[in-house]
């Protein structure tokens, strides 16, 4: 499995940030924020894959553009990011020794706590 940063889901995740649209949750919230799978599948039928993957930080080469399970570490329930999915993610990343991302979204928890 090689899960790499998703360049286009970290500018997102950072624009994001940068427009206000955070929520400053705390960190065991992520199981009740956390869209469901009816929720994903809503989103793919309307938006696509190629929206979908904006909110995952990982990309997994190892399954087809064309299918969930290529994107890892969401940070977000589509419309927002939220504080506890980058913690959640975080420490994730760091259990699997995926650096870069584990400090991609370091960089993002950084953010979110300034503002």
């Amino acid at each position: 499995m090689t899960v790499k940063l998703n360049k286009k889901a970290f500018d997102h995740a950072k624009h994001l940030i940068r427009d206000g649209k955070a929520v400053k949750d705390v960190r065991d919230d992520w199981s009740e924020h956390a869209p469901s799978a009816d929720d994903e599948n809503a989103f793919l039928e309307k938006h696509g894959y190629s929206e979908y993957s904006a909110w995952y930080l990982g990309v997994d080469d190892d399954h087809p553009d064309d299918q969930k399970g290529r994107y890892k570490f969401p940070y977000g329930d589509f419309k927002k990011i939220h504080r506890c999915a980058v913690i959640s993610a975080e420490s994730r990343a760091a259990q699997y020794d995926h650096d870069d991302i584990r400090e991609a979204l370091g960089q993002l928890l950084e953010r979110l706590d300034e503002d």
